[in-house]
């Protein structure tokens, strides 16, 4: 019986023409470096799905942020695990992109034909640092408070486009409840959209070029 519900989904859908296009492809032999590409995409996966859970408790205004983390945080059931997920997930998903385009760079993996592979990469590691800093604000406790104004003081100190930059960020002179509310937008809007549509074009170029493997002596 699920045989004829494949067969019937795939002559309608294709899925086996799906799989020989994605998936069916020869790759170098791998290790445990290979996965680090593998592994950011789950943690992506996983910050969206407890984010989607965090926001339908969060509030982001100066008067309540806090009080809806610390809400979730003792009396919504799981919400402590999921924003301990979240949390945590964060930290993990920038180490791992990080060690991640380590390896790249170490294995040459950069190199032709894989250039715009490593230019999107570079932008998803932009985007994943700039989802962690945005994500800090949202508690709007005295630590997550004072640790963005430092950040954007310095973003603020860039040459020329500083002042701009500064403002930007903060919807104005200081950090205020604009700064908060364009924080969360970005946070759950404006970076993940980004992120959705680099991470597409990332894994078109893989599946194109195919993985790379680690250079030989006559590589």
């Amino acid at each position: 019986m699920w045989k004829r519900f494949f067969d019937w989904l795939d002559e309608r859908l294709g899925f086996n023409g799906m799989y020989k296009a994605l998936l069916d492809r020869p790759e170098p032999r791998g290790n445990w470096w290979n996965t680090l590409g593998s592994a950011s995409l789950v943690l992506f996966l996983l910050q969206g799905i407890t984010g989607i859970f965090l926001t339908m408790y969060y509030t982001p205004s100066p008067d309540h942020a806090y009080d809806s983390i610390t809400y979730i945080m003792n009396d919504v059931a799981f919400g402590w695990l999921v924003r301990g997920v979240h949390h945590w997930g964060a930290t993990l998903m920038v180490l791992v992109v990080f060690i991640h385009m380590l390896r790249v760079f170490v294995s040459a993996s950069f190199k032709y034909p894989r250039e715009l592979t490593w230019i999107i990469g570079v932008g998803l590691l932009l985007a994943t640092l700039g989802m962690g800093f945005t994500g800090y604000l949202l508690p709007w406790n005295q630590r997550s408070y004072w640790a963005t104004v430092v950040g954007t003081q310095i973003a603020g100190t860039a040459p020329l486009v500083g002042e701009f930059i500064l403002r930007a960020l903060r919807g104005g002179t200081d950090l205020s409840a604009l700064t908060l509310q364009r924080f969360f937008a970005i946070h759950i809007w404006v970076l993940p959209a980004v992120m959705t549509a680099l991470i597409g074009a990332h894994l078109y170029l893989i599946i194109r070029h195919g993985e790379s493997h680690w250079p030989k002596q006559n590589d």
